[in-house]
């Protein structure tokens, strides 16, 4: 459902439509009138309080462009106007108030990028994780011979054996198809990014796991995007614009590496790019794309409005 244009009231009403489908050949009995139109009423009432908790939430976040310097102090942003970024407190709000995740998702986060088109809240909407990562200085020596498509395979085969260990735990299954875009780094930028095709289950709508990794002087800045595999050619469009943004300040680039003084990490690319198929970025985007699914998404404050909509949803 793409309704990120529509205000959310439309968005949510759009769960409840059937409840007014009339057949034409076989009329309602009027108790059955009745009961619809109240539920309708009662979820107008839930859609009402929903959408003043969420401007409420969005009227209070500092949305903010320019050169921005991250939190850790090693980093700048520089933030077009066509995006804006969120600090780590109002990230912590997006992806657990407004996205359904466990309390404490984006403590590690220096923040999120979103497009100034949308809302976080908005059921169209996608953003970008950002993290760093200190393990080191990573070598880029080995970045010309990886073979992706072997890279690939192993990745596959290792999501295969953690996905019988999910199973076995009460998980649903994950399957990483492939890739969605294959590996590349820029050996003048030090930025490397790439993105998979993950399933969840038998879920027919799969996740897109983009990956963007800066290079530094004693690690790495994380950025991932969350979305859905349909925005796809979306996040390809706004790809050049996100590498754009981020870079290490002096003193904390990839070429201020000194080998007397720094520690130097113990993987390379590949390792990198391997990582863990299941990380955060993709379980986040697994939790909004279902969140998509009805329409809306949810906040702290209404959660009784989950269960109620969810429940009727169903039936």
């Amino acid at each position: 459902m793409r309704l990120s244009k529509l205000p959310l009231l439309i968005a949510l009403l759009g769960m409840h439509l059937p409840l007014f489908a009339v057949d034409q050949e076989t009329q309602p009995e009027a108790s059955t009138t009745a009961e619809q139109g109240a539920t309708a009423e009662e979820a107008m009432s839930e859609e009402a309080l929903y959408l003043a908790a969420t401007k409420q939430i969005w009227d209070a976040m500092d949305r903010q462009q320019g050169d921005i310097k991250l939190p850790n102090g090693i980093a700048t942003l520089h933030v077009p106007d066509d995006f804006y970024y969120l600090s780590p407190s109002d990230t912590e709000t997006v992806l657990v108030d407004g996205w359904g995740n466990p309390p404490g998702a984006g403590a590690d986060t220096l923040g999120m990028l979103f497009p100034a088109s949308m809302t976080p809240f908005d059921s169209g909407a996608w953003g970008v994780t950002i993290e760093y990562e200190e393990d080191g200085n990573v070598s880029d020596e080995d970045a010309d011979s990886i073979d992706y498509d072997e890279l690939l395979t192993d990745m596959q085969s290792s999501t295969r054996e953690a996905s019988e260990e999910r199973v076995a735990q009460g998980y649903e299954a994950i399957e990483l198809i492939g890739w969605a875009s294959k590996p590349y780094y820029d050996k003048a930028s030090h930025k490397l990014y790439w993105a998979k095709e993950i399933r969840f289950g038998e879920d027919p709508d799969h996740t897109l796991n983009y990956n963007i990794r800066v290079l530094g002087r004693e690690g790495v800045l994380v950025l991932n995007f969350i979305a859905g595999m349909e925005q796809k050619e979306l996040i390809d469009a706004n790809l050049d614009s996100v590498l754009a943004m981020a870079e290490f300040n002096q003193g904390s680039r990839y070429e201020d590496f000194n080998p007397s003084l720094d520690k130097v990490a113990a993987y390379g690319i590949g390792a990198l790019v391997a990582g863990k198929v299941a990380a955060k970025a993709g379980l986040f985007a697994a939790a909004l794309i279902f969140l998509k699914k009805f329409g809306i998404f949810i906040v702290v404050g209404v959660g009784v409005l989950l269960k109620k909509l969810f429940r009727r949803k169903e039936a």
